[in-house]
């Protein structure tokens, strides 16, 4: 060894026993330091023998120094690993703390938390296919005037909800006063005749007239009873109830011409194009209707069926109706399927018959149509509401001693409001069925007030 290298190795040894703890530390270190100086410089002289022996010495000095540094070493490993254990501690209560959501009985039933068991089910295959909500032909009603005229009133606007037989709109129309005119003028003769005949049979029982005047005076009634028919006939065409013609002779004036248009179905007036005081014809078959009236309390939803799903979609089958964001709106079922292909598609069609009660849904809407195909396979399934994302973990909560916590899943399919579970939890264990996002809005509230970040 050079002494250089002699003189740091045994200086490191003379500081390192320092650092221990030495009380006397200061004093030695000055007289080791002049101890090493004087070994340098007599380091040269010594012969080979005293070279071994000053290396026997120099094995001893580094066997000190390696357990002083493996004590130094051990002191700082103790300290480290106490101070992770301390780490640790924090992190699992943090985790105890940040995972849980302590909640009392009282305080979930008036969150609306709603806590039921896994069951076992048939989760059933789904096609999905793009669907186009449509009014029901059967309950589309156009309104034409039936007679010519002059639009004097206008009584419902577009947008409002009319029932059956509600007045529209009221027209005054020359046609409808003459064949008002000729209705009472027929009504006359009519009573006219029944009179003449009357009398007739009178006088024939007294044998003061002859058979011929008796046949002749029921002809003439037969003859003004026809011609009051018909014209009664032409006021229902153009639209003249039948509880009208009674009240005809008791008319004011100028009512004779009015004539009031009526919904023939109740639904609501999706579209008018009737103006004050405008003249329409009921003889122009390119006009458009005054009033188009639509029940929108039922629809259809048209669903392209494309050839690949065509062996999947059959009658009767069930299918649910979704919005973009996968929001159910409507269930029911395959009512028909068209038999025709379109053209420019090349799909079918296949009809459902959807109640829209509620309003959810408008003609023109597209949808997600969520048809089961096959019969399925039993599996695990929960709500679809109760899972929700925490953490970026795919979870369910289910309930502790003193609240509820989520756990992590695996899903499956999903149908009908319900999915299937791959993992995560067993039959007949418990788990929140209603209000799991309100749990999670408070975990991440807690997370947020602790300072944490997930």
């Amino acid at each position: 060894m050079t002494p250089r290298y002699f003189l740091f190795a045994t200086l490191f040894v003379a500081l390192a026993t320092s650092a221990c703890g030495n009380a006397d530390a200061p004093s030695d270190a000055g007289a080791s330091l002049a101890d090493i100086e004087r070994s340098a410089e007599n380091h040269d002289d010594h012969d080979h023998d005293d070279h071994d022996g000053e290396d026997s010495e120099g094995d001893h000095d580094a066997h000190d120094e390696h357990e002083d540094e493996d004590h130094s070493d051990d002191h700082d490993h103790n300290e480290t690993e106490l101070d992770e254990d301390d780490h640790g501690h924090g992190d699992d209560a943090h985790d105890d703390d940040s995972d849980h959501v302590e909640l009392s009985p009282s305080d979930a039933a008036e969150a609306g938390i709603v806590v039921s068991r896994v069951e076992h089910g048939t989760m059933r295959p789904t096609v999905s296919l793009p669907a186009e909500i449509r009014y029901d032909g059967d309950r589309i009603a156009a309104v034409s005037p039936q007679v010519s005229g002059r639009i004097t009133r206008l009584i419902a606007g577009e947008g409002d909800e009319v029932a059956r037989g509600a007045a529209l709109a009221v027209l005054a129309s020359r046609e409808l006063a003459e064949l008002k005119a000729a209705f009472l003028t027929a009504v006359s003769a009519e009573d006219l005749a029944q009179q003449a005949l009357t009398r007739e049979e009178t006088l024939f029982a007294d044998r003061i007239t002859s058979e011929a005047d008796l046949q002749t005076a029921r002809a003439a009634l037969i003859a003004a009873r026809a011609n009051r028919e018909g014209i009664e006939n032409k006021l229902h065409a153009v639209g003249v109830r039948h509880s009208e013609l009674g009240r005809l002779a008791n008319a004011t004036d100028g009512t004779l011409a009015n004539v009031t248009l009526t919904a023939p179905i109740g639904g609501i007036v999706a579209r008018r194009t009737a103006t004050l005081g405008a003249t329409v014809s009921a003889d122009d078959p390119s006009a458009p209707p005054l009033f188009t009236i639509v029940d929108d309390s039922v629809l259809w939803a048209d669903i392209s069926v494309y050839n690949q799903d065509a062996g999947s979609v059959h009658q009767g089958a069930a299918v649910i109706l979704r919005s973009d964001t996968g929001l159910q709106l409507a269930d029911g079922e395959i009512a028909v399927v068209l038999p025709a292909i379109d053209e420019t598609s090349r799909t079918a069609t296949a009809r459902m018959i959807v109640r829209n009660d509620t309003r959810r849904l408008r003609p023109g809407q597209f949808v997600t149509a969520e048809i089961a195909a096959g019969t399925g396979e039993p599996a695990l399934q929960v709500l679809s509401s109760a899972i929700v994302e925490v953490e970026g973990r795919t979870s369910v909560f289910v309930p502790t001693d003193d609240g509820y916590q989520p756990r992590a899943i695996e899903q499956g399919s999903e149908f009908s409001g319900q999915t299937s579970i791959l993992s995560g939890l067993q039959e007949g264990e418990q788990y929140v069925s209603e209000g799991a996002f309100t749990l999670k809005a408070q975990l991440e509230k807690d997370a947020f007030g602790d300072g944490h970040e997930h």
